[in-house]
């Protein structure tokens, strides 16, 4: 009973400061089998069978979110085994977000294998559809959204509007509440909330990266266009992957 009347005040009240922390899956399998440049490559088959009988196929990564005060950071967690294994370069989380909500711009720092980036300009347009489909997600129901990046990448995503801040994890952003759930069906990647904060945030938790090469998205697309136009099937894979 006090459980559910916890439960119930959480749900009854807005949030609008505090921390989120996601879960990040990835499945290992299904993404290293996609960059595989021949199901008839002897040794790129070898080292995926000894992957797969030596590791799970999901790859699970923490973040968290801090927001108050009409702006957000989203900072990964450094994992506990920091060792590298094939297709880490497809699971890694290697953007510090900052969003300023009231003003619609980002502030990214991405590390790409060994250079860093600091990425200015304003928040990612997605093309939202919203549905009548609902899904519990750490405590708060909350309403599901169809979108498209990047041209081509479907997104489904899960928002609560008793978190009336328009952020979420990464860059995924733009409906109305915060997001609390992220699907990306075809890049075989999820990030789902496990655990809401509601506290107060002081202005001083909640301010940009300052480290990296400063450019603006468009520029870090071409330069890293240009990097990766030799790298055969790989390229373009992971430079979609590297712009999520």
């Amino acid at each position: 009973m006090l459980a559910d009347n916890l439960l119930f005040a959480q749900q009854a009240r807005f949030v609008t400061s505090g921390t989120i922390e996601y879960e990040k899956t990835v499945n290992m399998y299904a993404v290293i089998k996609k960059d595989m440049d021949d199901d008839d490559n002897t040794f790129e088959k070898m080292a995926f069978e000894a992957y797969q009988k030596n590791n799970p196929q999901f790859k699970k990564l923490k973040s968290t979110l801090t927001f108050g005060n009409n702006k957000s950071l989203f900072t990964p967690v450094v994992p506990e085994d920091a060792s590298r294994k094939m297709g880490d370069v497809y699971a890694d989380q290697i953007n510090i977000t900052y969003t300023d909500i009231a003003n619609g711009t980002n502030i990214i720092h991405k590390e790409v294998y060994d250079e860093g980036y600091l990425i200015k300009d304003s928040v990612r347009k997605i093309k939202w559809k919203i549905t009548d489909e609902t899904r519990e997600i750490a405590g708060y129901t909350c309403r599901r959204a169809n979108g498209l990046i990047m041209d081509s990448v479907y997104v489904v995503a899960f928002y609560t509007n008793k978190i009336p801040v328009f952020g979420g994890p990464e860059s995924f952003n733009g409906l109305p509440g915060m997001i609390l759930g992220v699907s990306l069906p075809h890049e075989n990647m999820t990030w789902f909330a496990t655990k809401v904060t509601d506290v107060p945030i002081p202005p001083a938790a909640v301010v940009p990266p300052k480290k990296g090469k400063v450019m603006n998205r468009k520029q870090v697309y071409d330069e890293l266009k240009d990097v990766m136009k030799n790298w055969g099937k790989s390229g373009p894979y992971e430079l979609k992957i590297f712009l999520l």
